[in-house]
This record gives structure tokens, sequence and C-alpha cells, in this order.
């Protein structure tokens, strides 16, 4: 199914999104470098089970360009993008479904804190806020590394410490995955160009932002944590999950392979998202 392409403006960058499909609009927010493509393996599944299924580049990233320099992103201004993506494309009335991945899940309960009124249900997948975990020095001090090892070495010694947890162990599951999946390929040229935006100014301040736990519980019957069957050892993506589990009472949701299913699995992984779109 094609997708068609669209651009908006809102303060301060310019947001490429696109739609494919009809019916009641799911938005998918991507994380890390990813962008709209992100999504690819499972856009037309979800598309042909009946949702106008939205992506969009986030701003500064991919085809996003912002106004001006780059700095620190902040999760309120990126929810409130993903709020003006939903302006332009749920009529008048009418609450969206949202899924947002890893720094994208992020925002995804960032908009549902501010906004719960526009949306129907949020799937946040594996959300890396490791001020919620008991102990989050280790994390906060891990991705600093990484940030610093970015300024004073490069991508590929950041990159490599990234992968691995802060004591130094890489997971095993990142071992198995170390290829780039065959649905992110397409698109591996723009994630290369983002990486360097992510590690310098989307990593830490995003994984250090406290959420609205306040508006997260009032609106936790719309809310779904999702975590990785096979993420297990990753304590800075699923406790958090986890952890909002508890303190929220939303419900928790296992979607098959890792911290990037949506990519590894997209046929089974979308299945499960439907499961968990429906009342």
């Amino acid at each position: 199914m094609n997708a068609a392409a669209h651009v908006l403006r809102v303060p301060g960058a310019t947001l490429r999104y696109e739609t494919r499909g009809s019916g009641p609009v799911l938005l998918l927010i991507p994380g890390g470098a990813g962008d709209a493509g992100l999504y690819q393996g499972m856009a037309d599944l979800l598309a042909a089970a009946g949702y106008t299924v939205v992506s969009y580049d986030q701003r500064g990233l991919s085809r996003s360009p912002l106004d001006g320099p780059l700095a620190d992103q902040r999760v309120g201004e990126w929810a409130e993008d993903a709020r003006a993506v939903l302006d332009a494309v749920v009529p008048d009335g009418e609450a969206a479904y949202v899924y947002g991945g890893s720094s994208g899940a992020i925002v995804a309960l960032a908009l549902l804190a501010a906004h719960p009124g526009r949306l129907r249900r949020v799937v946040a997948h594996e959300p890396p806020l490791v001020e919620l975990l008991a102990d989050p020095g280790p994390y906060r001090a891990h991705f600093a590394e990484v940030r610093e090892l970015h300024r004073t070495r490069g991508l590929g010694p950041a990159m490599a410490r990234f992968a691995e947890t802060p004591d130094g162990r890489r997971p095993p599951q990142e071992e198995r995955h170390a290829e780039l999946p065959p649905a992110l390929r397409p698109m591996a040229s723009r994630m290369a160009a983002n990486m360097p935006v992510f590690l310098e100014h989307v990593l830490c301040p995003f994984s250090s932002s406290a959420p609205d736990l306040d508006g997260l519980r009032a609106a936790a019957g719309k809310l779904v944590l999702g975590v990785g069957r096979e993420s297990g050892g990753q304590e800075a993506l699923v406790g958090p999950a986890r952890r909002l589990v508890e303190v929220t009472g939303a419900a928790e949701l296992v979607f098959p392979g890792g911290h990037l299913g949506c990519v590894e699995r997209p046929e089974e992984f979308a299945e499960v998202l439907l499961t968990a779109m429906r009342p």
C-alpha cells in the first residue's frame, strides 16, 4: 500500500508525515534515530486491519528540519508535535489511537498526560525513563558516558558502549540482532545521519525526564505499557514500563521480539498491537 506524504509547519520546525489506509487514526511515534520508515514492516498490516495509519519524522531528524540550530530536545515540545499531527489528520470529534516505542514511547506518554481527551488508547513500548528505576544512577551515568564518548571519540565508540549494559555486558539479544533488520535497511542512511542528533540531543534529556504521573494515573484506563518478550535483563527498558504499571494501574502487554520487535517481527508485533487497540 502506497503511503501519501505530507508536510506540516509547527513552531520551530517542518514535520514530514505519511498516511495510509482509512478508518480510525492510529499514530505511530518513532523512537531513537528512526523515522516514519521504522514502521514500514507493519504499517500496511495495520492499515489493512481498518486503520488510518500515520507516522512521521520527529523534528530535527530525517526529513523534518528545524528552523534554527540544534539544541537539546524537549519531551513536551515533541508531544505537541504529535498533537499537531493529530490535529491535521483526525476528523473533528474523534479520538485517536497511538503507539510509541522507546523515546517515542516517552512522547506518547507525555501526549496522553497532556491531551487525554484526544486519545482512545495509547501503547507505550519500553520507554527508557530511567529516573523511575529504584537506582537510576548507573543508567544516568551510562547514557552520559555514551554522549561524552560521541563528543570525544566519535560515533563508533559511542555506539559500542550504547549497546552494552552499564557494567559492560552486551545483552544476548543484542548479539542475536546485531545486523540491521531488513525492514530498516531502506532508511539506513537516514538513521546514520540521525544518530549523532539522537546521542547528543535526545538520549540524555529524554531518558532523564520525569513523566506526569498524576496525568497518567487519571488516564490509566487508556494506557498499555508494552515490554518485549526478549528484553529480559535490559532494566533501562523493561524496568520503567513495569514501574509505570505499578504506579498508574495501567495494563501491561508482552510483545514479540525485543526493543525493536516492530521491525524484527512486524507481522506478529502488529497482531499483538491490534489486540491492544480493541475495547
